[in-house]
């Protein structure tokens, strides 16, 4: 009971939900580290880049996670936008409050975000990659639409630029490892992108403070992400953990030098129907070290009616999902920050 005065009741995940402290990491535990070289050095028919396709399939199905190497994002791109964001985070509250989030616009800088009605210990800076400011529509059982603006801070000067030169090179990414889901799913390589036409794409910058009760709170509870593909780049705190999808076991994910983590968001699940998954996850946080992170959300256009792919289904396969309206759907989770909503991904 002492540990629990320590720090807001908002904070304290329930029992059952509680990490462990020391996290599993045998070897049969790693999620699989994948070489992204054959993108840039072999045609599409050969062994090479049909093993890397087979490869991310398996990744995909089997655990819904995978790390990627040799993905051609420069390291020092990288570091321009981890330098800008670990200053950003190291500014006054008040500074950063300057460009606070809220129920209007949620976009900015954040830290009483929750994860299931129970509060992350962390704080966040979010933002959109194109079309800014962005117009969705509300809720879903209002009407009318919401202006959606980035809000830049003063300080650092360099944060816009750095995030805006590090979006480019994920966007270049991220198609390529959508186009290999494609193909690892039998289907034309371009056959998703279409959907990504003014896409809703976001980033966000995370920092996990050190937290005096790592096994009360958790720096994001458990969840799946919504959109399609999460990319994150992180430091080598490390403290993301991954459902293990046959035994339900947390399984901590050690950071990979130079390696970025690639997730299936909810949008693949249905996309497939279910042939890949989108799997729990949450982050875990330190009581010696802060940690960041930068997760890239890739995402489609708000008029995209989400359903079963018709190639991927057949008699013995029918849709296990109805139709949804992506736009309508983000309209409503983005409210569920600011209200105890009931807002489940799929």
């Amino acid at each position: 009971m002492a540990d629990i005065a320590i720090i807001d009741s908002s904070f304290i995940q329930s029992i059952e939900n509680r990490p462990k402290v020391l996290p599993i990491l045998s070897p049969q535990c790693i999620i699989p580290i994948i070489d992204l070289s054959p993108l840039n050095h072999s045609p599409a028919d050969s062994p090479s880049f049909q093993s890397l396709v087979t490869e991310i399939g398996l990744a995909c199905k089997n655990w819904g996670f995978f790390q990627v190497i040799n993905h051609g994002v420069p390291q020092d791109c990288r570091e321009r936008v981890e330098n800008a964001s670990r200053e950003f985070f190291g500014q006054s509250k008040e500074e950063k409050m300057k460009v606070r989030k809220d129920e209007k616009n949620p976009l900015g800088y954040y830290d009483t975000e929750q994860t299931k009605n129970v509060r992350d210990w962390k704080e966040v800076f979010d933002f959109t990659v194109e079309n800014n400011p962005m117009v969705i529509p509300e809720a879903q059982d209002e009407e009318g639409l919401r202006l959606l603006v980035n809000q830049w801070p003063q300080h650092p000067t360099n944060l816009r630029d750095a995030c805006e030169e590090y979006v480019k090179e994920m966007e270049k990414l991220t198609y390529k490892l959508l186009e290999l889901i494609c193909r690892s799913l039998g289907l034309p390589a371009n056959k998703l992108n279409g959907f990504f036409k003014d896409q809703t794409t976001a980033m966000r910058l995370n920092h996990y403070p050190v937290c005096p009760v790592p096994h009360l709170a958790l720096g994001v509870g458990s969840h799946k992400d919504a959109g399609a593909l999460t990319v994150i780049t992180e430091d080598e705190v490390g403290g993301l953990e991954v459902k293990r999808k046959s035994d339900g076991e947390w399984i901590r994910i050690k950071p990979t030098p130079n390696a970025l983590v690639v997730n299936v968001g909810d949008l693949i699940q249905v996309w497939s129907n279910d042939k890949y998954e989108s799997v729990d996850h949450r982050v875990m946080v330190n009581s010696e070290r802060e940690r960041f992170s930068i997760p890239f959300f890739f995402n489609p256009g708000l008029d995209v009616m989400v359903e079963p792919l018709r190639e991927l289904l057949d008699d013995q396969n029918p849709p296990k999902y109805k139709p949804y309206n992506w736009g309508k759907f983000i309209a409503t989770k983005s409210l569920s920050n600011f209200k105890k909503l009931d807002v489940e991904n799929i």
